[in-house]
């Protein structure tokens, strides 16, 4: 690890990565803790944290990464380059998981998280490059504008072909109708005529990940640490008290439509967790707590570090549970993921905490993966 590396920025990655494993990985899609499961429409929970954080996240790496390759000399239009490479790979990698296991060319999901973040990055390159800090802000406000603008004023029909004009609902936005447009049939399978990571909503999706960007130029201003880590936290509660605004005065907040108080109160929370993990990595002028913070927060730091490759080797490893099929002495056929859950089923539980021992078993199983590339030092970059 390189003393310039920020620690708390690991650590932040790996919280969200394990996150995700944990509310990705249930034993029983039907027995979940409310918190482990987005929420059905409007509103939002623990689940909905971590969409948003991945932006965020990318955002702070994406500002932090370019300042040091430009503090070494490399021109913008070379790391213009890397940068869009390095998010065709990680576009590829997200089309490839919605692939596996079929590798059905002709109902492949085209969206995905992973072809998000790569897009937002795409798109974010050149406003980091050659804008400043408060030409970015104005991106962040006039994304949010173009979005609302799209969203409440533009008339579209529904999949029915009734026509709405700012309808909010499943299927009947704009975005959806966009997706249908250009995407029919490469859409969510869950839902089939709109998709949480369509096009339309990328921009406000860019919008966090520049707010990510701005929060990784706060970091680089010449503060003391504690400073930065203050107006983390008062411009996270800012943000927490706008989005609630936002949500009973203009839109709801809701993640699968990525609205504009949706943005708004997650980069919130994104800006108040890393401000936390900032001080106590970081920040904190106690040795003595540093290090307690660095051992409790170890296995954060240890994905962190490996964060690409621990998500699309996860997202593997869970469909080959669900492919495999094994028969049994009556016939019938079971994966191998409903094999490994009986024996968790069989134990003097409720069902919704067998469902929660299986993700957490899971997660274990990941971080040990995790823990032994950190050992060996493999450090997979893309």
């Amino acid at each position: 690890m390189t003393s310039n590396r920020l620690l708390s920025l690991d650590a932040f990655r790996g919280f969200t990565i394990a996150a995700m494993l944990l509310v990705n990985n249930p034993g029983d899609w039907g027995h979940l803790y409310s918190q482990l499961a987005h929420a059905k429409w409007n509103g939002w929970t623990f689940t909905d944290w971590i969409f948003p954080f991945f932006l965020f996240i990318s955002g702070v790496s994406l500002t932090l990464s370019l300042s040091r390759q430009a503090q070494a000399g490399a021109a913008p239009a070379v790391l213009l380059l890397k940068l869009s490479k390095r998010a065709a790979v990680v576009f590829l990698i997200g089309l490839a998981l919605n692939l596996y296991p079929s590798f059905d060319f002709s109902t492949v999901r085209i969206p995905g998280v992973l072809q998000r973040i790569a897009l937002c990055t795409l798109l974010a390159g050149p406003i980091v490059l050659w804008f400043n800090r408060r030409q970015q802000c104005a991106w962040v406000v006039s994304l949010l504008a173009l979005y609302s603008a799209f969203m409440l004023l533009v008339p579209v029909p529904d999949a029915t072909g009734a026509l709405g004009v700012g309808v909010l609902e499943p299927g009947r936005d704009v975005g959806a109708f966009v997706d249908r447009w250009l995407l029919d049939g490469h859409l969510w399978s869950a839902s089939r005529t709109w998709d949480p990571e369509g096009l339309v909503s990328t921009l406000p999706a860019l919008a966090n990940l520049l707010l990510g960007v701005l929060a990784g130029r706060w970091i680089e201003q010449p503060l003391t640490k504690a400073e930065k880590t203050v107006w983390l936290f008062i411009a996270g509660l800012a943000c927490l008290w706008f989005g609630e605004v936002l949500d009973v005065s203009f839109m709801p907040i809701n993640k699968s439509l990525w609205t504009v108080s949706y943005c708004i109160f997650m980069n919130g929370w994104a800006l108040i967790l890393f401000g936390l993990f900032y001080w106590l990595l970081d920040a904190t002028p106690s040795p003595k707590l540093k290090q307690r913070s660095a051992r409790l927060l170890h296995p954060c730091i240890v994905y962190g570090m490996n964060s690409l490759f621990i998500f699309a080797l996860s997202g593997i490893i869970a469909k080959t549970l669900l492919f495999i099929k094994i028969t049994q002495v009556d016939g019938s056929l079971l994966s191998l993921k409903a094999i490994l859950y009986t024996s968790i089923q069989a134990l003097p539980v409720d069902a919704v905490n067998a469902s929660l021992l299986f993700a957490v078993l899971f997660n274990l199983f990941m971080l040990s993966i995790a823990w032994l590339m950190w050992r060996q030092r493999w450090f997979v970059k893309v």
